[in-house]
């Protein structure tokens, strides 16, 4: 049984997601002690108590200590089997961190495995589910893996309440991932959405965001799609709003993205995401901040090599979960906090 320290560097609860998402894949048992020992509440969250146990389901593991609140968990994985998987986060809880630990496995079992989630699309100190959508998906497909999510209904803090649905195939091909330096940005493209809010909302944000891409590239096109509803035609708990966008390069997508909260205005919500997605850019390395630490798991298994527009504690964190189970996988070139490079130095056949 592998033993994992969930309070190793940011010791948050990636340790736990890409620990179990590893031994749902590997057949091996783990226990997890210390889980997000680092935070404020440490402990399964909602969100990662609904994560193992949907990993649970997928693998039918017998798992000791799957409580909200608990710091040590152990998980005896049997085997994958395609079914469909419900995660009922009955919370804002995050569906892409849901996602991350989910997704792994999923694509290691010989059929298609659909799933539906409900719970935040779009919190705090998670990925926007539009981000998973079209960044994070674009650049797993590079790398042979074909899913789908379609977002069916959005979640904010504090209500939740979102709905997506999705499928997951089998991975059939691992092609090696080279995403480098970027040469040539070709368009900017995004979505500003406002739930049980006025329209005006989502169309500002969209306004701020586009004057900033234009005036920092101005031959480049931006394409900025605005979503929201009716009086009494929104299906949503919310209210909330919020906005992604995204560079496509002629390597892989970057992006930016930012959540309305009450008395921010909606200007100010457009322009940090136009201006979090040009920070990626300066680097013209072809993977941002957020994407470097969603592929090390992946990555793994095909082998290759990222430049990072900044190498973060997330980033770290999943190599030393990935090397727990499998010795020495990859190279990391750079600090915390910069630009950076990972190779992959040996790759996992499983």
């Amino acid at each position: 049984m592998k033993i994992i320290d969930g309070s190793y560097g940011e010791g948050g609860g990636q340790i736990l997601r890409t620990s179990l998402a590893l031994s749902v894949i590997t057949g091996e048992p783990v226990k997890i002690i210390n889980i997000r020992a680092k935070r404020p509440k440490p402990g399964l969250r909602p969100q990662h108590l609904y994560g193992v146990l949907a990993l649970k389901e997928l693998s039918n593991a017998e798992v000791k200590g799957a409580r909200e609140g608990s710091t040590e968990l152990e998980f005896y994985p049997k085997g994958i089997q395609a079914k469909h998987i419900k995660v009922p986060i009955k919370t804002a809880g995050s569906i892409t961190l849901v996602l991350q630990a989910l997704l792994p496995a999923m694509v290691f079992e010989d059929k298609e495995i659909t799933f539906e989630i409900t719970g935040g699309t779009d919190v705090s100190w998670s990925p926007p589910v539009d981000y998973f959508k079209y960044v994070t998906l674009y650049a797993l497909e590079k790398m042979g893996i074909k899913a789908e999510i379609e977002i069916r209904r959005r979640g904010h803090y504090p209500r939740g309440g979102g709905l997506v649905v999705g499928k997951a195939y089998p991975w059939e091909e691992k092609k090696p991932l080279i995403a480098t330096e970027f040469e040539k940005i070709y368009s900017f493209e995004g979505i500003s959405h406002a739930v049980r809010l006025p329209p005006h909302v989502s169309i500002r944000q969209t306004k701020a965001a586009k004057e900033i891409l234009e005036r920092a590239y101005p031959s480049v096109p931006v394409k900025i799609e605005d979503e929201y509803y009716e009086r009494g035609k929104d299906p949503h708990l919310g209210p909330g709003s919020g906005i992604v966008v995204w560079a496509n390069t002629d390597v892989l997508r970057l992006g930016g993205d930012a959540l309305g909260e009450r008395g921010k205005p909606a200007e100010v919500v457009g322009k940090e995401a136009a201006e979090e997605l040009l920070n990626q850019l300066k680097p013209k390395y072809a993977v941002d901040m957020f994407l470097g630490d969603q592929l090390i798991p992946f990555l793994a298994f095909t082998g290759g090599e990222i430049w990072v527009s900044k190498i973060t504690k997330h980033l770290v964190t999943n190599v030393w979960v990935v090397e727990q189970f499998f010795g020495k996988v990859f190279e990391v070139e750079g600090e915390i906090g910069k630009p950076g490079k990972v190779r992959v130095v040996r790759r996992v056949n499983l």
